[in-house]
């Protein structure tokens, strides 16, 4: 049974302190500043300033998320709209959901107030949308897995009908469907990936910073503004928020939701495709794959294990199974920290980005010791997580 908002609702010192640790004032202060920096782009000496609409765009979205987060916390315990500690679960108190709502307006805006509208963007834009609503009812009222499937499965079709497509095999008909294929697998891969990682205080939210950081890097090194600009946007809408969600010396005031986890994963999943890594060149392959290589490891992990203990035995279970039995639980278990967790996971993540963007300019024998170097850097973590699950 879900308890009363006012039962779960911590007392106020007075009436100045805000949520999450944030005063009120400097919540209304925050989005009273990013009011006219959403029009600000329009100024003709801004826009002829190189890097400009990176930064406004990494600004604008942090400020917006930042000072919506404690109007979404308030929100979500007026509706009761709360994740409720359970045996699967590692919080100890309920939590507001919906956090995802304030990274969604926070990116989005950006985005929009720097007129950012390619067919492809808008069909990011409309797919990420999708899911989100979605995500939402599903915080309120618990949406059936097949459902959410069908939802992504929509919201993959919509990005790949606008022509974002992995190019791995020969334009032919077999090579196209192939293609297709391995992009949906791709997209709803990373998407509930990024779902399943929303299982400690700022792990999924960290996770897409990093990840988001590094695409964008990669971005700048080969000029491709618009993987850019949408990377930034996903950075600073998550930097806003992830004071809120990964506290120092208390738990998250509130949590993505799965409107919040299936968003950042859906973008970030588009988003790699969407950008230019191969051409029929295993160098370029591997980039995107160490970049996204906790997502992968962590899912692919899982899938197998819960096959084969008979966990999981078809699709809706897939995405219905709770445990923990996830890269992060099973480190937390070793360390017996679930902060010390998500930082180890956190330089996982980093390690392998950092090796992707050496990628971008190596020769054959670097490329080969770079990607010979994350194999074993995998294999220290995968030896860790082994210890951890015993």
């Amino acid at each position: 049974m879900t308890p009363s908002p006012s039962a779960v609702e911590p007392k106020l010192v007075d009436g100045s302190v805000g949520l999450g640790g944030v005063p009120v004032w400097a919540s209304i202060l925050v989005l009273a500043l990013a009011g006219p920096l959403l029009v600000f782009p329009g100024h003709a000496a801004w826009q002829a300033l190189y890097g400009s609409r990176w930064a406004h765009i990494l600004v604008v979205s942090a400020l917006i998320s930042f000072g919506l987060t404690p109007v979404v916390i308030r929100i979500a315990r007026a509706l009761g709209v709360l994740d409720i500690p359970a045996s699967r679960k590692v919080h100890a108190t309920p939590t507001p959901l919906l956090g995802g709502l304030a990274i969604y307006v926070a990116f989005t805006l950006a985005i929009l107030a720097n007129s950012i509208l390619d067919r492809q963007v808008v069909a990011i834009l409309l797919g990420a949308t999708l899911l989100v609503v979605v995500g939402v009812v599903d915080d309120i009222v618990e949406v059936p897995a097949v459902i959410k499937m069908l939802a992504q499965l929509v919201a993959a079709g919509i990005v790949i009908g606008s022509g974002v497509v992995l190019t791995l095999f020969p334009q032919a008909w077999l090579g196209d469907a192939i293609d297709i294929v391995l992009t949906i697998v791709w997209l709803l891969g990373i998407t509930n990936a990024m779902n399943f990682a929303d299982g400690m205080d700022g792990l999924a939210t960290g996770l897409s910073i990093i990840t988001a950081s590094f695409l964008a890097l990669f971005a700048f090194l080969t000029s491709q503004p618009f993987l850019g600009w949408f990377a930034c946007a996903i950075v600073g809408s998550c930097l806003g928020f992830l004071p809120f969600n990964f506290r120092r010396k208390a738990p998250a005031a509130i949590f993505l939701g799965d409107a919040g986890s299936t968003f950042l994963g859906f973008v970030l999943a588009a988003l790699a495709v969407k950008g230019e890594w191969a051409e029929n060149n295993l160098v370029d392959i591997t980039a995107p794959v160490l970049i996204f290589w906790v997502f992968i490891y962590d899912m692919t992990h899982i899938t197998v294990a819960r096959i084969v203990t008979g966990k999981v035995r078809s699709l809706r279970d897939w995405i219905a199974y709770v445990g923990r039995d996830h890269l992060h639980h099973r480190l937390a278990s070793l360390l017996g920290s679930n902060r010390n967790a998500v930082l180890l996971v956190f330089s996982l993540s980093i390690c392998m980005g950092l090796a992707a963007i050496a990628l971008v300019h190596a020769r054959a024998l670097e490329a080969a010791l770079l990607i010979l170097q994350a194999v074993f850097v995998a294999f220290i973590f995968a030896v860790l997580e082994h210890a951890g699950g015993r």
